[in-house]
């Protein structure tokens, strides 16, 4: 039956009765207004019906239905009812905004040189990787260093707090613990106490009462961090949230989250490695893909002050397989080994297993070598890893990736003094990467002597080391490994 001749019997029997006409319109919007969304909890994704698995990511019972927003005002009704806003040009100068140091070395390095008055920074990790750790010393830092600070859990109780703190030797650390999960008596306590600093741990634990939904869902998580960053600029405080990650490493909940805030940190490390690394994927008021370097010790995070000395400080005598990566993290040169170990599969599917580097670009690299070079990996399983538990991802690897593989294959060592970069193009051409010097600089720092880098790249002439520039994949194989 179509809608209007619904509407029309039901008008005629509505006058029969003596009762007022149905207005299609208002009853058509009415019922608009009623349609629910399904949103996943894993990527934030909108869909308009449930399903068992989420198109977008691929996670299983992750759509949950949301409550229907209603209609707003139009743009009509709001033109006239707010305050004109103050404009300026872009020739105009202000003061960058001021920052105040912790006193960790690292962590400052990561912020881009110190904690920002007003911002809002959201930090990820594991679960039990140290996000918490990290957190109390640098909030008991700050509030050494004058800052008024305050701690509020919602995942443990205070006296669990108090116990890592005593721990770490920070019990006299003037910060204000609180544990508390209502998100109405958090911003009270916060609008009373008007703190410089407060950290939140963590923000899926938070629920706002305005939100007819349960703790951890989309629609809380993305209303308590816009409650949370709005009155951080309002008031002038600055905010630390704690989130947690999904499987694929991804801050779980929306993506609008990241956007909100300005500083989005990321805490990676492998829980048999005691290293870690704070990471800058999001940075307003710094470079990002900035790292800082810790070391988890008995007495917490422990600053590593030269990361590429202890990366490498294992490394014993050259072996087949193990090539040194000279990289660039933010801005920061980074030496770390990579190793590759090649062997014959017995299996129908050889397998391709890596660590610390993205399993795409392997796949590509190796497919480069077999088609460029002639030298396949056919029927032979393929194992990689960033020692140490670092995770490399610049395009300048390709040349040290392809350079332990081929050591692993074909079972002959590099000389133990060289370092190894450049990025492979398809076509098997090596193409020059950023801030060559700095990485010369960092490898001769650390005694090494030799190093191959492709041609055209950016060298001064006072490096000090022997550098064997490559055109090509094929004449390195050729030249190196007597391959191709």
């Amino acid at each position: 039956m179509h809608l209007h001749t619904a509407f029309h019997r039901q008008g005629v029997i509505r006058a029969r009765v003596g009762l007022a006409p149905i207005c299609p319109l208002r009853h058509v919007r009415r019922m608009a207004k009623s349609a629910p969304s399904f949103t996943c909890t894993s990527c934030g994704a909108v869909h308009k019906k449930w399903a068992g698995r989420c198109d977008a990511c691929g996670a299983w019972n992750s759509i949950v239905e949301e409550s229907p927003l209603g209609a707003g005002p139009s743009a009509k009704a709001l033109t006239g009812k707010g305050r004109v806003i103050a404009l300026s040009s872009l020739s105009s100068t202000e003061k960058p905004p001021p920052r105040t140091r912790s006193g960790m070395t690292e962590l400052d390095q990561v912020l881009g040189g110190g904690l920002v008055a007003a911002s809002a920074i959201l930090v990820g990790g594991d679960p039990g990787i140290g996000k918490s750790t990290l957190l109390l010393q640098a909030v008991a830092q700050f509030a050494n260093a004058g800052l008024k600070c305050m701690y509020i859990s919602g995942e443990e109780a205070p006296a669990q707090v108090r116990m890592r703190a005593q721990r770490l030797g920070l019990a006299q650390a003037p910060v204000a613990l609180g544990a508390e999960t209502n998100l109405r008596d958090i911003l009270t306590t916060l609008d009373a106490e008007r703190p410089d600093l407060v950290v939140i741990d963590s923000i899926q634990t938070m629920w706002l009462d305005t939100v007819e939904s349960a703790p951890g869902s989309v629609s809380q998580v993305r209303a308590a961090a816009h409650e949370l960053v709005t009155f951080a600029k309002r008031r002038g405080v600055s905010v630390v949230l704690v989130g947690h990650v999904t499987k694929e490493g991804q801050i779980a909940g929306p993506r609008v989250v990241e956007h909100m805030v300005d500083t989005v940190l990321y805490f990676e490390g492998q829980r048999g490695h005691q290293f870690r690394i704070l990471r800058a994927v999001k940075n307003r008021f710094g470079p990002a893909d900035e790292i800082g370097v810790f070391e988890m010790t008995g007495a917490g995070l422990a600053e590593v002050a030269n990361p590429s000395a202890l990366f490498l400080s294992e490394r014993g005598q050259p072996a087949a397989g193990s090539v040194v990566f000279a990289g660039i993290e933010g801005t920061r040169p980074m030496l770390t080994e990579i190793q590759a170990l090649v062997t014959p599969s017995p299996l129908g599917t050889p397998r391709r297993t890596v660590v610390g580097l993205d399993g795409g670009r392997l796949s590509t690299i190796m497919a480069v070598l077999e088609a460029r070079c002639g030298v396949p990996f056919t029927g032979l399983d393929v194992f990689l890893n960033v020692a140490g538990g670092m995770r490399v991802n610049e395009p300048a690897a390709d040349l040290a990736v392809a350079a332990a593989l081929l050591s692993a294959r074909e079972d002959i060592a590099l000389p133990a003094d060289t370092v190894v970069f450049g990025e492979i193009s398809l076509s098997g051409a090596l193409r020059p990467v950023g801030q060559t010097e700095n990485r010369l600089k960092e490898a001769k720092k650390l005694g090494f002597t030799a190093a191959i880098a492709p041609a055209r790249s950016k060298l001064s002439g006072d490096e000090g080391m022997t550098i064997r520039q490559i055109t090509d994949l094929t004449a390195f194989v050729g030249e190196t490994f007597g391959a191709g």
